[in-house]
């Protein structure tokens, strides 16, 4: 979805090079951006981070024609702007770092001692995955081909991965599923020639997860900060990594409680490995580091 301001007349504005477009972010409009989307997403950003911030969302201000982050906060703060342009402003300061297995031990864990126990409980015939914090779909295509290199050895299961995340934009990016050949390249060859189609365009290094894979995944956008998840319960496993570090310990501890309820009895839950639950009131019993069950 693309947002539209109509600015004012200057066209001073409009004829400047948009390479050396350097809007500068005062201290005062700093602290108003931060303390919103803190208080509204739960992402922190200390005043370490106002630079940062200030350069993501000049490319924000040139595409709505917009000349000072004063005028950028009015219109933030806006009836208008409260509509279309906080998903915008999120987008451009959630950080998307991710990659294919990453923290591989967490698979082979869901591999060797989750997917086995499923079966053998007789509960279900479908496995149901919530990627809590999904980026651009990396994750839960992981997930997909380890769950479906399980389930090919058992007839009549099913399985199904829902990815989640507040980027709207992002979201785009896993539903369409194409990555770089770069991204891919820590994927044995093995699975990547069963789960991914090469661009017959020898310009574009670029493949696409199979169309059968993806149909098993869907995507929604979530804020944690909601007092409610709009989504169906009863996931067997919830993978949460390195998302919960941007926010506080006590929005961390209200966000697991959410996701918990989600979750089934007995269900697994996955942190991030530079993340943890101690001191947390959360129904969770560590069974590995950062791997836990909820009780």
């Amino acid at each position: 979805m693309q947002d539209h301001l109509i600015a004012k007349d200057d066209s001073s504005f409009e004829k400047k090079d948009q390479n050396s477009f350097n809007v500068k972010l005062s201290d005062k409009e700093f602290d108003k951006l931060s303390v919103y989307i803190n208080r509204g997403y739960g992402i922190k950003l200390p005043f370490a981070k106002k630079t940062m911030l200030q350069c993501r969302l000049q490319k924000r201000l040139r595409d709505l024609n917009i000349s000072t982050f004063a005028e950028y906060c009015d219109y933030v703060f806006s009836d208008a702007g409260r509509e279309k342009e906080i998903i915008h402003m999120v987008d451009v300061v959630t950080t998307n770092k991710t990659d294919f297995f990453r923290e591989p031990a967490h698979f082979l864990y869901l591999e060797e001692q989750v997917l086995p126990a499923f079966l053998q409980s007789q509960s279900s015939r479908s496995f149901r995955v919530w990627s809590a914090g999904c980026s651009s779909g990396e994750e839960p295509y992981t997930l997909a081909m380890v769950l479906q290199e399980f389930f090919n050895q058992y007839s009549g299961y099913d399985y199904s991965i829902l990815g989640t995340d507040i980027s709207s934009r992002i979201l785009e990016k896993a539903k369409n599923a194409i990555y770089t050949m770069e991204r891919v390249a820590n994927i044995p060859l093995e699975l990547k020639k069963k789960y991914f189609l090469k661009s017959k365009d020898p310009e574009k290094p670029l493949v696409r997860v199979q169309k059968f894979l993806r149909e098993k995944t869907s995507y929604q956008r979530l804020n944690f900060m909601d007092e409610y998840y709009d989504l169906k319960s009863g996931f067997d496993a919830v993978f949460c990594r390195n998302v919960l570090i941007y926010f506080e310990k006590d929005v961390q501890e209200k966000v697991i409680n959410r996701l918990c309820t989600k979750l089934k009895f007995g269900g697994h839950f996955f942190l991030g490995h530079s993340e943890s639950i101690m001191g947390m009131d959360v129904p969770l019993k560590q069974l590995r580091p950062t791997v836990f069950e909820k009780i």
